[in-house]
């Protein structure tokens, strides 16, 4: 199932998209998959970030090539950071370029989707916790990572965590290829089963250290590519099974 939240006449909605058309949920689909009776055209609406959760966590060097590109040793268990809620933003929404920084990179992601509340969870248990599977990008001043002494605010300036374009709930994560283009030329590009930690894996990690809600977002890493880009680029993260989610710079 694909689910989508998105805006029509100004009002934000939720549903499942087939086709060209959305069959609007009655509520959030995590919470329900009711439906309200109410079908929309896709063309009609604009899509927003698929879910505003309670926290971003990211996973940190989760592919050897790239943590080998920022010359960063591997971590002996999964690295968790955090992205504020503030920096989140949908497909064809701008990333904005701080001020702050002269070196803006994009860094696509896997990015999973909780759907029960997660504590203490084996690898085992992990999918039974997932509701389905978005593309991230976690946008990074790099200039700043490296000039601070911790991440926080190389990676949490406003519209610096593009989610979207929609939840896929019947996605397979393992061998999916990955990939990022800046103003049409690759970037990045790798498959998923080149993560050092494993989806499972990461969910019970995750879990064993903070409590995950319905709607939390767990991005997974980046592959080796990552890349500057500038104002008036358009960046674009794709990952087969998913789609591609494009966002404009200025």
């Amino acid at each position: 199932m694909r689910t989508a939240r998105f805006s029509h006449q100004s009002v934000i909605k939720y549903g499942e998209i087939q086709d060209t058309l959305i069959r609007v949920f009655v509520s959030s689909p995590i919470e329900s998959l009711e439906y309200s009776g109410e079908v929309l055209e896709l063309s009609e609406v604009r899509l927003l970030a698929p879910v505003i959760p309670s926290k971003i966590i990211c996973i940190g060097m989760n592919y050897a090539a790239h943590a080998a590109e920022i010359a960063q040793d591997l971590p002996d268990e999964p690295l968790m950071f955090f992205k504020p809620v503030s920096s989140i933003i949908g497909p064809g929404d701008a990333i904005v370029l701080p001020r702050q920084s002269d070196q803006v990179e994009l860094e696509v992601e896997l990015a999973i989707v909780i759907g029960k509340q997660a504590k203490d969870i084996s690898e085992s248990e992990a999918r039974e916790h997932i509701f389905g599977y978005t593309i991230g990008n976690d946008v990074t001043a790099r200039d700043l990572q490296f000039s601070d002494l911790q991440w926080a605010r190389s990676k949490g300036f406003d519209t610096f965590c593009p989610l979207g374009p929609w939840i896929e709930t019947e996605f397979e994560p393992q061998g999916k290829r990955i990939s990022s283009k800046v103003h049409g030329q690759p970037r990045q590009r790798s498959i998923t089963s080149d993560m050092i930690y494993s989806v499972d894996q990461i969910v019970s990690y995750v879990s064993q250290n903070v409590t995950l809600f319905p709607g939390d977002v767990i991005l997974t890493g980046s592959p080796a590519g990552i890349s500057r880009f500038d104002s008036g680029d358009l960046v674009e993260c794709e990952i087969e099974g998913i789609g591609v989610l494009s966002n404009p710079v200025k």
